[in-house]
């Protein structure tokens, strides 16, 4: 099988610039395969995660949890659950404020269901050929933003891959990107500036949900002083948010590629802590804080850091 055949299995598209996590989600994946995703209960191992209480310190008016979609199956608070992550200040991370999730393309039980958390802006990280096969649905009213981080060509990336390690060091590289690619820097500053200046509940995504989503959420949780250890564990939830659509993506895999292949992709489909930490590792090397990421990587204004902080633990 020719590796541009073989693009087009994995990824359902042609040739050309591939989004970055394009060339690791469940989402598109399954999206060739025409399986429906149906959405699992969260096991017991992330109940630490996931336990309800007030809206955080100080606060007796709770916030509902962001809603489990059946459609949508990686949508979820970047605060997480419960009264939010503890965050710097002895504060709480506020919920209802910035939501993520994998392509937002959700069936009628489920748009309704977002209509109903009050959505203003809809932020898509995506590039032109994922939304050509899986373009949002949203709620009325809610505005469209397309941000598009790219990063390399499809056909390069699939003959690049011929084990799982292969696999692996690819996420991580796509993790370093973040810190080092120019066209990376200028997505994520424009989407956190974006986040700063618009008011209301607002949503950002990828495809799957994982990576380009992934990071910025770890970079809105430091912003919040949320414990490094947390944000690696709401990193991960992935897995257990995609555990069923993931499972079907590797079947199908199986089926059309054979064992060997569905094994060099495998990484690909979920997440790691070797992905985001290679990141992490990435921007302590280069820049030394977030905090100097994001001045002198992203170019973002201590007036804009300052309004993320303020609407994440005001």
């Amino acid at each position: 099988m020719s590796r541009t055949t073989l693009s087009r299995t994995l990824f359902g598209q042609r040739s050309g610039r591939l989004p970055a996590a394009l060339l690791l989600t469940a989402a598109t994946l399954a999206g060739g395969s025409g399986l429906a995703h149906a959405q699992p209960p969260l096991p017991p191992a992330v109940a630490s995660l996931l336990d309800t209480a007030s809206a955080g310190a100080g606060s007796s008016t709770p916030v509902a949890d962001a809603p489990r979609l059946a459609s949508v199956d990686n949508f979820r608070d970047v605060a997480g659950t419960g009264a939010g992550y503890a965050a710097g200040g002895g504060d709480h991370v506020r919920k209802g404020v910035f939501y993520r999730s994998n392509a937002i393309v959700p069936n009628d039980a489920d748009l309704a269901t977002l209509a109903g958390l009050n959505l203003t802006t809809a932020y898509d990280l995506r590039g032109p050929d994922e939304i050509a096969q899986k373009a949002d649905r949203l709620p009325d009213g809610v505005q469209y933003l397309n941000i598009p981080i790219l990063a390399g060509n499809v056909n390069d990336f699939v003959a690049s891959i011929h084990s799982p390690d292969d696999a692996r060091a690819a996420m991580r590289d796509m993790n370093r990107n973040f810190v080092t690619g120019a066209v990376e820097r200028a997505g994520f500053a424009q989407l956190l500036t974006e986040l700063a200046v618009t008011d209301g509940a607002q949503v950002f995504h990828c495809t799957a949900g994982k990576d380009r989503t992934g990071w910025t959420s770890y970079l809105l949780l430091s912003i919040a002083g949320v414990a490094p250890q947390t944000i690696m564990d709401d990193y991960l939830l992935t897995n257990e948010y995609t555990a069923t659509s993931t499972a079907a993506t590797l079947t199908y895999l199986k089926q059309s590629q054979g064992d060997a292949v569905a094994a060099n992709f495998e990484p690909l489909l979920g997440v790691e802590a070797s992905y985001l930490q290679a990141g992490i590792d990435q921007l302590t090397s280069t820049y030394g804080t977030v905090d100097d990421y994001l001045s002198a990587g992203l170019g973002l204004s201590a007036e804009t850091v300052a309004a993320l902080r303020a609407k994440l633990v005001g």
